[in-house]
């Protein structure tokens, strides 16, 4: 192969390969339709990488044919010297073909079929995720899972339809149409994470994750609206376990419905404080970390939200040890947390138990490094506050010599 001399117009100008299935640009470049649509959907470029014209994702990509029967025939040629022949590629996916597929949808002979199908095309590259969002495909896939909760039945497919929900985008848009005029769009996700499941983890973390983007798309009528099943189902859920993806999708679904205070009330009383904290010891990644500590801080402004934070024994010891830890707004919300701790539950135990643990310590830390001005003060008012119950720590010694007058 390295001996051959290979014509340069046979060659991909992003891969620097030869061009398997050649289409042009509206630039009048020709590309390797696997290169130039990963630089379009994938990378979301728009500019021809050549000519650095406009390319929009959405131009047409036109097949050149004679181009690659000439790269075949070339390839043919040198068979001999141990080039494969490119083989003729199938037909592209268009918005015509997704449409007909969501026609086939609603026929019951062919749902099962249909459904395995979309999810194929979606699993195979961007290019067919943009098509299908553009053709309803998130929607006609809501309205099949709705129309299983209304019969109560698990129907062939529906696993399928949440995959397919996972790898393209809901479009907000299209999501909050669909809560107009479908009631139970929210319910029949919930039933979803009820329902008992052969593949329970990927399924039900695929029903978070579609959860997830319907209720940050859905506006303060449906949200508070929220009854006490549909926290209790989401805590249930991660008490029994999920996969990563689907935690962080759980904890943003509890985030993005925490401003309303009866929403909060609910996920104290479905106990959602107490599986928080021991997700928390399990040391998980970054980003779960301040998902965690930001539902915490909604929850303890409320007293029995407090109440069941110092109930678990590790509470305050995970929050102190957080603390220049993971990043800005886990450090934040932790000194917030402690704050509200402080003011208002702030007994001799639960200063005892702040100096023990560290968190003490993590305050003053605060004041000696370069961190947020509203951070360093919001640190020296729990410390000046308390300072009378720590005045034997070090720590409170040195802090109040430099930093608490």
């Amino acid at each position: 192969m390295d001996d051959i001399e290979v014509p340069q117009y046979f060659i991909c100008p992003i891969s620097l390969q030869i061009m398997k299935d050649p289409v042009t640009a509206i630039t009048g470049i020709t590309y390797d339709r696997e290169s130039i649509e990963h630089w379009l959907f994938t990378s979301k470029n728009t500019i021809c990488p050549v000519s650095k014209q406009p390319l929009p994702k959405a131009s047409d990509l036109t097949p050149n044919h004679t181009l690659r029967r000439l790269i075949q025939a070339w390839c043919t040629q040198n068979a001999s010297h141990g080039i494969d022949r490119i083989p003729t590629p199938k037909p592209p996916l268009d918005k015509f073909q997704v449409l007909k597929l969501i026609k086939h949808l609603w026929q019951p002979r062919h749902q099962l079929k249909t459904i395995r199908q979309l999810e194929l095309l979606a699993a195979e590259n961007e290019r067919n995720r943009t098509y299908m969002v553009e053709a309803g495909v998130p929607r006609a896939m809501l309205l099949f899972i709705a129309k299983c909760f209304e019969r109560g039945q698990m129907d062939l497919g529906l696993e399928e339809a949440l995959s397919v929900l996972q790898l393209i985008p809901i479009p907000s848009s299209e999501t909050t149409q669909l809560l107009i005029e479908n009631d139970h769009l929210i319910n029949s996700l919930k039933w979803v994470l009820c329902c008992e499941l052969e593949n329970h983890d990927t399924v039900k973390s695929h029903a978070m994750v579609v959860l997830k983007a319907i209720t940050n798309s859905a506006g303060s009528r449906v949200l508070e609206r929220l009854e006490p099943g549909f926290f209790k189902t989401i805590v249930r859920v991660l008490r029994s376990g999920i996969t990563q993806h689907g935690l962080n999708a759980a904890l943003q679904v509890l985030l993005d419905t925490c401003p309303w205070g009866r929403n909060r009330i609910m996920m104290v009383e479905a106990g959602a404080v107490f599986e928080l904290i021991e997700f928390e010891l399990g040391l998980p990644e970054k980003r779960t970390t301040e998902l965690i500590f930001g539902i915490l801080f909604h929850l303890c402004s409320l007293a029995d939200g407090r109440a069941q934070f110092l109930n678990h024994r590790g509470s305050i010891a995970v929050v102190a040890k957080r603390i220049l830890k993971v990043s800005q707004a886990v450090n934040d919300r932790a000194v917030l947390i402690l704050s509200m701790i402080c003011k208002f539950s702030g007994t001799y135990m639960v200063l005892q138990e702040m100096l023990k643990v560290g968190a003490v310590s993590k305050l003053c830390q605060l004041l000696q490094v370069d961190c947020d001005p509203l951070l360093k003060d919001k640190a020296r008012e729990i410390l000046r506050a308390h300072s009378q119950e720590w005045k034997d720590s070090p720590c409170i010694r040195v802090s109040q010599d430099q930093y608490l007058r």
